[in-house]
């Protein structure tokens, strides 16, 4: 990494910990029993251009790499310790990008500055109720109609999807057209998208099209879950959606090659966040074992609690160097069409995932009672893992793309 990079992560880092620490850590656990962050939060993570980071400088952003990016991922993860906090705050990261590559220039412009502003809230739709991991099998359907697309059908788990303003859905157009997904997504034939057989023929007539929040026939039903509480997740119905022809984000039919493009960076930030919660763990677990005393000593005198200390930091550190690994192949462009280095995100968001359900689980019994409590990192963290496990790719999706990319 080059000295200059490396002073300019410095210095964003600090600003982000300082942010945090002030507007966001002593509000947390408040906002996870209420459900909900407050909307404001958005126009003051903007105003210090923590929205804005890796966007163009025309649609009102700041142009940054990969590795400026995840420093705020594993930064704020660090100390907020809320997957659900930003998970809402940061929905615009997989909500966006298909916008910006993908849509037309009046688009963007409509939508793309009120959400870098904080003024508008950007989300992404793609699961539903019979298609998770299998993108190639959703249902949801956007069929055109004169000078609009009308879409049926139902989408689940969607973060931030009760209060978007803005919802990139992945919808199916029809089979015309279709072409054999690219050798990013799903290589050497057999299962197509993400684990489904046939796959150049489901895929291939998917589209992403962008739908307004408001729009008639758009229903919202919130969820209930086991962690990430202060995150708003939606089941969402569409009825007789009509959606603007011009709403349509690159061609008809070509919506899977954007879904597998989005989810690679998605991944990446994934795992930023993932090393920073099993940082809060760690820093957490050695503060309580230094001031807990039992049997006459402090916790950490203890050579067994040591041992985990020790075994949470082996974790901590392969993790890191494998991020920045990853981050220097991403910002030399190869995260969209290299496949060792897709291999290589597929891989570390597993081992990331691995190492901080590893500390939230080291950590929980290093602070005993008090890491069932609620109020602790380390508790807040232990429910929320499995959502970062299963998010943007379940584990077993990841082990089977990596091998297809590696040729196995």
């Amino acid at each position: 990494m080059n000295p200059e990079l490396a002073q300019d992560m410095a210095a964003l880092a600090e600003t982000v910990k300082r942010f945090t620490l002030e507007r966001i850590a002593p509000h947390v656990s408040g906002w996870d029993e209420a459900g909900e962050f407050p909307r404001a939060l958005y126009l003051e993570a903007a105003a210090l251009g923590l929205l804005g980071l890796g966007y163009p400088e025309a649609l009102g952003g700041t142009p940054a790499p990969f590795a400026l990016r995840n420093a705020v991922s594993t930064t704020m993860a660090r100390h907020s310790g809320s997957g659900g906090l930003m998970a809402g705050l940061f929905s615009l990261n997989i909500g966006l990008p298909p916008v910006l590559r993908h849509g037309a220039a009046d688009v963007q412009q409509e939508v793309v500055p009120a959400v870098l502003r904080g003024e508008k809230i950007a989300a992404l739709a793609i699961t539903e109720p019979g298609a998770g991991s299998d993108v190639a099998g959703l249902r949801t359907t956007a069929r055109r109609d004169g000078e609009d697309w009308v879409i049926n059908g139902e989408k689940v788990f969607i973060t931030s999807g009760m209060r978007a303003d803005w919802i990139t859905m992945a919808v199916r157009t029809g089979e015309a057209g279709a072409t054999e997904p690219p050798r990013f997504a799903a290589p050497r034939g057999g299962l197509g998208a993400l684990g489904r057989p046939g796959g150049a023929k489901g895929a291939g007539g998917i589209s992403m099209i962008l739908v307004p929040g408001a729009a008639a026939g758009l229903s919202r039903t919130a969820l209930d879950k086991m962690g990430w509480w202060c995150s708003d997740t939606a089941h969402l119905r569409m009825d007789g959606v009509r959606v603007p022809a011009r709403f349509l984000l690159g061609e008809e039919g070509g919506g899977f090659r954007i879904i597998m493009t989005n989810f690679n960076a998605e991944r990446l930030g994934m795992s930023a966040m993932a090393l920073g919660f099993a940082q809060a763990c760690f820093d957490e677990a050695l503060d309580w074992a230094r001031q807990r005393k039992t049997f006459g000593s402090a916790l950490v005198e203890k050579q067994v609690i040591r041992h985990k200390l020790v075994d949470m930091r082996m974790r901590i550190a392969s993790t890191q160097a494998w991020l920045d690994a990853v981050t220097a192949l991403a910002d030399e462009g190869k995260l969209e069409s290299d496949p060792d280095c897709v291999a290589q995100v597929c891989m570390l968001k597993n081992h990331a995932t691995q190492a901080m359900q590893f500390c939230a689980d080291q950590a929980v019994q290093i602070l005993g009672g008090m890491g069932f409590m609620r109020g602790t990192k380390c508790e807040r963290i232990y429910r929320e893992v499995k959502v970062m496990m299963i998010g943007g790719g379940a584990e077993e999706i990841m082990k089977d793309l990596a091998a297809r990319q590696l040729n196995l």
